[in-house]
């Protein structure tokens, strides 16, 4: 529990993801008690600027030093811009809001060694906004001896309850992760529930192939999966690649950004086409080690993240594990807000000390609740 008094009410929040494809802060309005959705408001993107993208990128694979901090606060200010942004196109008044879930930025991940770092000052944003900040949402679970993530299971449960089961939840962001979802959910996620679900890191997301792209035609990304569907798939590489221990695995298992980055080391003496079309496959059949470990068979597969955009990706998809694939809007979810949704369910989770992580989606020895409350010095003001 955050703080002494257990709301009793459903809770308005704002949730922030700045996931690992660095592109940009989904800021998303969800209303709650914990257990249920009941409303998800307004949403929006706010790209980060290229030239903070480029200072953010170097901080990544390592430790925070001196040199972090104007970046560290850069960003913060940029979460404080977007959640404003947010209040003002939905007209809402930030003291409506009762808490804003802060992800942060993951410029380090290595839950083996019991690290993982999200950047973003907690307190500073709160001071901002005049609003209670929930951040550090991974440290408990990590401390614990968990992963640390996926941390986005429990909302895809509130979120799946009426829907055909078993199915998967593929999130398809820099790392790729999957929540596998049983017939059984229970009455709800409380602390007292044990519902049917199992959550890992599949493997590479868009990560690898927004980097080749960058290298090698100067664009963000594959627009549509364009240059992709030209390449030729080397057969020879993708059998090397998917022979990483990493997918022999047991999850629960996570990634950091960069634990394939010999991929990509390895690409030398192939065009471009042939590489994007290579690395997506690559994303694509590990998929194929994952479901060796569902507990049973899926019905459907549902994607979310930048990957759905992807035409030739979710061909891919499609192929490699042989079932019904479709973006998560064809059941009317949010594709492109769901994660920064699921901040704002485990924000108010925490101000209610409910668990964010159980062992069957990160590996915790028991289920764990998480994150850092930040209160504001000063109280947000009434006015619009």
């Amino acid at each position: 529990m955050q703080g002494d008094n257990v709301p009793t009410r459903p809770l308005t929040a704002i949730g922030l993801m700045s996931g690992t494809s660095l592109d940009g802060i989904d800021a998303a309005i969800l209303v709650s008690d914990g257990v249920r959705i009941l409303d998800r408001g307004a949403a929006a993107t706010i790209p980060y600027p290229p030239a903070f993208r480029e200072r953010l990128r170097r901080l990544l694979g390592r430790l925070p030093d001196g040199d972090a901090a104007p970046v560290i606060d850069e960003m913060t200010d940029l979460h404080r811009a977007a959640v404003t942004a947010l209040l003002d196109s939905a007209g809402i008044a930030a003291s409506a809001i009762d808490v804003v879930g802060f992800h942060g930025q993951t410029v380090l991940h290595q839950p083996r060694a019991r690290q993982t770092i999200q950047i973003g000052d907690g307190q500073r944003l709160a001071d901002a906004l005049g609003v209670a900040v929930i951040a550090e949402f991974r440290a408990a679970d990590v401390a614990a001896g968990g992963e640390g993530a996926p941390l986005a299971p429990l909302y895809h449960l509130a979120l799946a309850r009426d829907l055909n089961r078993p199915l998967a939840v593929l999130n398809v962001g820099g790392v790729a992760n999957v929540t596998w979802i049983g017939t059984r959910i229970g009455p709800g996620i409380s602390a007292g529930d044990v519902p049917e679900v199992l959550a890992f890191d599949t493997g590479p997301g868009n990560a690898l192939l927004d980097d080749w792209i960058l290298r090698t035609t100067c664009a963000p990304y594959d627009a549509d999966g364009e240059l992709a569907g030209r390449g030729r798939i080397d057969a020879q590489r993708l059998r090397v690649w998917l022979e990483h221990p990493y997918f022999a695995r047991r999850p629960p298992k996570s990634l950091d950004r960069d634990d394939f980055a010999a991929v990509l080391q390895s690409l030398h003496g192939i065009d471009a086409a042939a590489g994007a079309a290579t690395l997506s496959a690559f994303t694509a059949q590990s998929l194929r080690a994952a479901m060796a470990f569902f507990p049973a068979p899926v019905r459907q597969w549902l994607v979310c993240g930048g990957g759905r955009h992807n035409p030739t990706l979710m061909r891919m998809f499609a192929a490699a594990v042989e079932a019904p694939v479709a973006a998560v809007e064809s059941v009317g979810w949010r594709g492109d807000y769901l994660e920064a949704e699921a901040f704002a369910f485990l924000a108010i989770r925490s101000l209610m000390g409910l668990p964010l992580s159980l062992p069957t989606t990160t590996g915790v020895p028991q289920p764990t609740t998480g994150g850092r409350l930040f209160r504001p010095h000063r109280a947000a003001s009434q006015t619009i």
